[in-house]
C-alpha cells in the first residue's frame, strides 16, 4: 500500500507527463532514482483520465516489468495521446482532466467448473477481472463495477471487450482476479 504522500506523487508526475507530452509530442522520460523506494520498485498501473465524470483515456499495464514510476508516467502520456477510443488529447483540455491511478496488485488464476460457478465466485467492486482465450485478453478494473454491478453482465461486457460474443463459452477460458489501490484528484 503506498502512503498518502507516494499517490500524491504519482497524480503529479501523470499531469506532469501529460503536459510534457503536449509540448514534447513524446513520452517524458523518467529518472526512477530521484523518487521513494517505494516507487522504485516494479509495478503495474492503469491512469485514467476524465473530463467531466465522462471517460478521455485509460491505458495500462497487467504485469509489473518497469519501475512504478515510469509505468505511472508512461500510462499517462498513452492515456492522453495513444487510446485509440479517443483523438489525441489537444492542449485545451488539459486543465479539465482529472487523473486516477489503480496500482495492481498480482492477478491470481480462478478456479471454475461452469460460467455459473465463476460467475457466483465475483466480488462486485472487489474483482478486477483479466479474461483470456484463444489469444485474446480482456480486463475490467474493480472501478467498472459501478457501471456493471451485476457479476453476469460484468462477465458478459468483459467477453465482449475481449472480442467474444457475450454468451461465449469454452473450456479452454482462463480468468484471473487482481485486486487494486486507487486513488485520484479532481472529480471521482
Amino acid at each position: 500500500m503506498l502512503a498518502k504522500t507516494e499517490q500524491e506523487t504519482l497524480l503529479a508526475l501523470a499531469a506532469e507527463s501529460v503536459r510534457y507530452g503536449l509540448e514534447h509530442g513524446h513520452s517524458m522520460p523518467v529518472d526512477s532514482s530521484r523518487y521513494p523506494e517505494p516507487l522504485q520498485q516494479q509495478g503495474a498501473s492503469f491512469v485514467t483520465l476524465t473530463i467531466d465524470q465522462q471517460l478521455r483515456g485509460c491505458i495500462g499495464t497487467l504485469e509489473p516489468f518497469r519501475p512504478l514510476v515510469e509505468d505511472v508516467a508512461k500510462n499517462a502520456y498513452a492515456a492522453a495521446f495513444r487510446d485509440p477510443r479517443f483523438p489525441p488529447l489537444s492542449p485545451g483540455e488539459y486543465d479539465q482532466l482529472a487523473y486516477h491511478i489503480s496500482i495492481l496488485n498480482p492477478a491470481e488464476p480462478m478456479q471454475f467448473e461452469s460460467e455459473a460457478d465463476l460467475v457466483r465466485q465475483l466480488r462486485p467492486g472487489i474483482d478486477g477481472l483479466i479474461l483470456s482465450d484463444r489469444g485474446r485478453r480482456g480486463t475490467f478494473l474493480p472501478s467498472v463495477w459501478k457501471s456493471l454491478p451485476n457479476p453476469a453482465e460484468f462477465l458478459q461486457h468483459l467477453k465482449v471487450k475481449a472480442g467474444f460474443p457475450a454468451n461465449y463459452w469454452s473450456d479452454t477460458l482462463k480468468v484471473e482476479r487482481y485486486t487494486v489501490q486507487e486513488f485520484g484528484n479532481g472529480e471521482e
